[in-house]
């Protein structure tokens, strides 16, 4: 009688949404967290590992990621109703960063030409998870654009999310091409030295 009861309960518990689970835990349900760790393990272990390509490593920041999602929903302060993917996702890779802070093998900023810093925004292949990575490093970039000075943040964003060319940069903002060009090297130049201010990772 045990085990059908078991059985049936398992089989509901495989219809219901991540948010009744989670719902369902922070009023005292226990079971509810290990079907989601179950449900979303191979996802968001596979991600981690896609990153940090050490099964043990992975495996330890995959544990660490719900510890914290645990701990934050005992605490109560789970607000991401209906978004319980992107939220572990977005905690496994803060904790991917801080394997790499603490391991000084953070992954360096290249520069080489105007595009490199923003090749991680060109890629239209994307899962799901690159997805959500993809629109952190967005806002990341969009806020550190705000610290350049204003004539270098105007070339770049009319270079980069224009696509304009250094001509027309030139006849809009009613300077040489030359001066538009040297505008534009001293925000990736400025642009380098906020990222390494903050200690931003740009992960790709």
């Amino acid at each position: 009688m045990s085990c059908l009861l078991f059985k049936s309960t398992v089989m509901i518990k495989s219809k219901v949404t991540d948010a009744q689970l989670v719902g369902a835990y922070m009023k005292g349900d226990e079971s509810s967290i290990s079907e989601l760790i179950t449900r979303h393990k191979q996802r968001i272990y596979s991600f981690i590992y896609s990153k940090v390509f050490d099964r043990d490593v992975a495996e330890d920041i995959f544990q660490d990621t719900f510890i914290k999602v645990i701990k934050t929903l005992k605490k109560g302060a789970y607000n991401e109703e209906g978004k319980f993917i992107p939220w572990v996702m977005r905690i496994s890779h803060n904790l991917v960063i801080d394997h790499f802070r603490k391991n000084n093998r953070m992954p360096k900023f290249e520069n080489n030409t105007d595009f490199n810093i923003f090749s991680v925004l060109s890629d239209g292949d994307l899962n799901a998870e690159k997805k959500m990575i993809k629109s952190q490093v967005e806002e990341d970039i969009r806020r550190i654009i705000e610290e350049l000075p204003e004539d270098q943040k105007e070339v770049l964003m009319m270079r980069i999310y224009k696509e304009m060319s250094f001509k027309d940069i030139s006849d809009q903002t009613g300077v040489s091409i030359n001066t538009a060009l040297g505008r534009m090297r001293y925000a990736l130049i400025n642009l380098r030295k906020v990222i390494d201010k903050h200690n931003i990772v740009l992960i790709n």
